[in-house]
């Protein structure tokens, strides 16, 4: 638990490094065009590492078990946005309206993959299931999240024809690329995975940089008072706990085993950092991304803390305690 902590934390430092630096020097005119490219670039490439990395076998061998993708699906496409909208609305008297706006794009977002599946691990869980599961929701999530933000974000995103070709050829495609490309990209994502996770979070650190950068030059935090990423904080830590309890009831009301209600609970109370960052970049004009953004990234850090200490209960209650990594 002490060494996931640690390691969950440098990377939380690195990140909270990053905004540092983007809120003390930020992009601008050239650089931030340059930077802009080099975001384009690395977006591409993290979808294509999250699709070489996407095991076939694994997906034939969970798509079997169908109720409890179904399950996971609705709960993170479906129960989470309904708690977005309440939340969305009791943040929006607290909070400024682009970060109760970041509360309600979250709740949009689809599952983690490398986190999920490492929890289910560690927990003794079911692992094909949650591969399939939340590779699915992240999949997925390339086309419900946009069609989500523009129901229910409407005028703030810019959900039309171009913004949806771009995702089409900034994120999915990239990712079917990866996935078809394993024949000859396999054996050096299992060979180089400390690269390809080096690389997947440069990624994300690029464009966290970037959408802050652009945020700050136009007064991020200038209008943004300490009280309210506190505020912030305690409402992402009730919304997870909110989130949380209900999938592990609706999973035991269900009927479903042991290791059945591990992958539900890991998967579907999950949101993803590295698939939000690209998709607000895509969908909210550069200066809201960083404030968009931000529930997300804090959100992201308590999942991990606590899903870490759930992971080993689950472990220890199994009768063997598994030896914590730290999941991206």
């Amino acid at each position: 638990m002490l060494s996931a902590i640690r390691k969950i934390d440098r990377y939380s430092l690195l990140l909270l490094f990053t905004v540092l630096v983007a809120s003390l020097l930020p992009c601008r005119g050239e650089g931030a065009r340059l930077f802009g490219a080099l975001t384009t670039v690395a977006i591409a490439l993290l979808f294509f590492l999250h699709g070489a990395k996407l095991s076939r076998e694994a997906i034939v061998q969970g798509l079997t078990n169908w109720r409890l993708h179904l399950v996971v699906l609705a709960i993170t496409f479906g129960l989470f946005p309904l708690l977005g909208i309440g939340t969305a609305a009791v943040a929006g008297t607290m909070l400024t309206p682009s970060l109760a706006t970041g509360l309600l794009f979250l709740t949009l977002l689809p599952s983690t993959v490398q986190s999920s599946i490492a929890f289910t691990a560690m927990a003794r869980g079911n692992v094909p299931a949650a591969v399939c599961s939340a590779s699915a929701s992240n999949l997925l999530g390339i086309a419900l999240t946009p069609l989500l933000v523009a129901l229910l974000i409407g005028g703030e995103a810019q959900v039309a024809g171009d913004e949806i070709w771009t995702i089409v050829f900034q994120l999915l495609v990239p990712f079917v690329a990866g996935h078809l490309s394993r024949p000859l990209t396999k054996a050096f994502v299992a060979r180089h995975s400390r690269l390809v996770s080096t690389v997947d979070r440069g990624s994300i650190l690029l464009v966290v940089y970037t959408a802050f950068s652009a945020a700050v030059v136009e007064g991020l935090w200038s209008g943004m008072p300490i009280w309210q990423l506190v505020v912030l904080s305690i409402i992402c830590a009730i919304l997870l706990a909110i989130i949380m309890v209900a999938t592990a009831w609706i999973a035991r009301r269900l009927g479903f085993d042991r290791a059945d209600r591990i992958a539900i609970l890991f998967c579907g109370s999950k949101k993803s950092l590295a698939s939000g960052v690209p998709i607000a970049g895509v969908l909210f004009p550069a200066a809201q991304v960083g404030p968009i953004i931000l529930p997300v990234m804090i959100f992201h850090q308590i999942q991990l803390l606590v899903c870490a200490h759930l992971a080993q209960r689950y472990a220890q209650e199994d009768g063997e305690a598994a030896p914590v990594r730290a999941p991206a």
